[in-house]
């Protein structure tokens, strides 16, 4: 098989594992808050994943397409398969959902479950991470 072709299909895993973590992210956040989870709680955890939807956000306002969407597409190129011919998500939206929408659209989806995941900061509070530290037993 291509290499190109291989590493674009790697691409792809990696960028369904972000996506997956974006929104399995806050429905775990939500049921921790509900069912007292303390992993929830973690502040690495919480940073990374408020992080994560701040970076799609931004690119969204920006109108740019995600770098993980480019470069898949730059190797699919280069392995002589065809291309997406919007981004990533509205590929796959519209293939499931035969829904066609302006980015702007998507950027509002975007910004409104962000939205969520602040929320979700002040509902379901972050542990210190001074508290994180020394439950480790770290002075």
């Amino acid at each position: 098989m291509n290499v190109f072709v291989l590493a674009a299909d790697a691409i792809l895993v990696l960028h369904v594992a972000f996506v997956a973590f974006v929104l399995i992210g806050l429905l775990c956040i939500v049921a921790g808050g509900l069912r007292s989870w303390d992993w929830v709680r973690n502040p690495w955890f919480r940073l990374v994943h408020l992080g994560a939807i701040a970076v799609v956000v931004g690119q969204s306002w920006l109108g740019r397409i995600c770098p993980l969407t480019t470069w898949e597409m730059m190797l699919r190129e280069r392995g002589g398969q065809s291309t997406y011919e919007t981004t990533f998500i509205s590929y796959w939206l519209q293939r499931v959902l035969y829904y066609d929408a302006p980015m702007w659209v998507f950027a509002l989806c975007y910004t409104a479950f962000a939205m969520l995941v602040v929320l979700c900061w002040w509902w379901v509070r972050p542990h210190s991470f001074q508290r994180t530290r020394v439950s480790r037993g770290n002075p």
